[in-house]
């Protein structure tokens, strides 16, 4: 007796193979999917610690002062002439073009010098500071006077070495006048130092 034929339909016809094609494709699909959205997490984290670095970099200062601050009376004693302080690297920092940096200065008296014209390194330049020294300027200027332990030469800052800035002063700086000095480097926050002339002036004294 001959049996009846069973017909398949599209289902029965479905085998092995294709069902591993499909497992496969999917496997893959999924895959790619997880590897772009692992990818775009990084690139967020990478993004957002260079641009906390950015941040500690502008809001934290890379350099601070080291010792006093001296106020110098060159010829006279009604006022001061200039200022001499000594600068280094923060701990940790980078070296630094100490020619970059802007220097202004502010009063109590409502004298104010924007920009301060850096004059250059007495190391290089010998005549760099030479008006500011000997008080025969009255132009608002800067040198660096002195490099101490620098193995750089010109005006790069190394870790662990120190400058010392000769700062002209306006004839303002009489006793008890209340000064600021701003030190903005290239990259950093502004590093202020704030001194009071005392009562008495006398050629070399140190600022409080």
């Amino acid at each position: 007796m001959d049996m009846p034929h069973k017909h398949l339909n599209g289902e029965e016809g479905f085998t092995g193979l294709e069902a591993a094609i499909v497992l496969i494709a999917f496997v893959v699909v999924a895959a790619v999917f997880a590897y772009v959205v692992l990818g775009a997490g990084l690139f967020t984290a990478q993004k957002a610690q260079a641009t906390i670095h950015a941040g500690v970099q502008q809001g934290s200062s890379s350099m601070e002062v080291v010792g006093n601050v001296y106020g110098i009376a060159v010829g006279q004693t009604d006022h001061l002439s200039y200022a001499n302080t000594t600068v280094a690297l923060t701990a940790g920092d980078t070296p630094m073009d100490i020619s970059q940096m802007v220097i202004s200065y502010n009063d109590n008296k409502g004298g104010h010098i924007g920009n301060l014209t850096y004059m250059g390194l007495a190391l290089d330049t010998p005549d760099a500071c030479t008006d500011i020294l000997d008080a025969s300027t009255s132009s608002p200027s800067w040198c660096i006077s002195e490099s101490i332990n620098n193995q750089t030469s010109g005006a790069l800052l190394d870790p662990n070495a120190q400058m010392v800035l000769s700062i002209y002063l306006p004839p303002s700086t009489t006793p008890y006048t209340q000064f600021t000095l701003n030190f903005q480097p290239a990259q950093g926050a502004v590093l202020s130092i704030q001194r009071t002339v005392p009562a008495a002036v006398t050629p070399v004294q140190i600022l409080y």
